[in-house]
């Protein structure tokens, strides 16, 4: 069971990377945070501090056209902002 699914890469998790050493992951959905970061720690040889864990649920959408009903939906998932040791940092471009 792979525990981190893959990284986030966004400008605010970018933002919160270079200033608070924070970096964001979608997770599988049945890890505990004890799990992330020792999946973390092994994937990228830093030291975690703290793990903070959303639990983002799906959103169904329906759209009125001509052609009649259309219905999507996105997929639920769950993230860990990983919060690593002061003067560490992850690299996602050379580890992916």
């Amino acid at each position: 069971m792979s525990i981190i699914i893959k990284p986030i890469i966004t400008e605010k998790i970018t933002k919160d990377g270079e200033v608070f050493n924070r970096f964001g992951f979608v997770v599988d959905k049945k890890a505990n945070k004890i799990q992330i970061k020792n999946a973390v720690e092994a994937a990228y040889g830093v030291n975690v501090v703290a793990v903070n864990t959303m639990n983002y649920r799906a959103d169904r959408t329906v759209k009125y056209t001509k052609s009649g009903l259309i219905s999507g939906k996105t997929n639920a998932y769950k993230k860990a902002v990983v919060q690593v040791q002061e003067g560490e940092t992850i690299d996602f471009y050379n580890n992916i």
